[in-house]
């Protein structure tokens, strides 16, 4: 799994590309847990934590262009 700080220095895209990613994985691990018993449970909640660093970090950013 990625940490923040290997995050930080991807390029805007690659966690564009990193948080389409992580939905279509969870999405998919959302429908599996409905029609049949996960391997890994905690792939959800390492999805969905995965989202929330990306999505942090693009605000972050996005706020930081705004204040210049």
């Amino acid at each position: 799994m990625s940490k923040a700080s290997e995050l930080r220095e991807m390029s805007d895209e690659q966690l564009g590309l990193t948080l389409k990613e992580a939905a279509e994985t969870l999405f998919h691990l959302r429908i599996k847990a409905q029609t049949e018993r996960l391997d890994t449970p905690s792939e959800l909640q390492k999805n969905r934590r995965l989202m929330a660093r990306v999505k942090t970090i693009l605000r972050e950013r996005e706020l930081k262009t705004a204040a210049t």
